[in-house]
């Protein structure tokens, strides 16, 4: 019973371990890769000039996260807030949040830099 016990909460501590170093690798993309806050703060600008825009809402949580991978560099993303903005995220058809519309297509779900970058273009360094 007390190893059954062990193993279980080395199993928890873990997968505890995984999920920090992948949520601090994704928060920390920029600086890990060798990149800097200005690299993310063009890819954010790149992304606005490619037409991407990003719809939210205050209370996802998801949203939030889609937001943190940002940082300070969210002040250059196209960013409509949907319980502000009703109407034009009806007429945009936005069901979920976070969604983003690139190039007419809207991808809903949190999404990746790589994913961005394959979306628009834009570079990540």
């Amino acid at each position: 019973m007390e190893i059954t016990i062990g193993i279980k909460a080395l199993s928890i501590i873990i997968a505890l371990i995984v999920i920090g170093i992948v949520a601090w690798s994704v928060s920390g993309y920029f600086v890990e890769d060798g990149n800097n806050l200005n690299d993310l703060d063009k890819f954010a600008e790149c992304l606005t000039g490619k037409g991407a825009t990003l719809y939210v809402s205050t209370y996802c949580g998801y949203c939030q996260h889609q937001k943190e991978m940002f940082g300070d560099s969210l002040k250059y993303i196209n960013s409509v807030e949907c319980t502000e903005n009703q109407q034009l995220c009806q007429e945009k058809g936005i069901k979920g949040v976070p969604s983003w519309i690139i190039n007419g297509a809207k991808y809903e779900g949190v999404q990746s830099f790589e994913r961005l970058s394959e979306l628009t273009g834009c570079s990540l360094s």
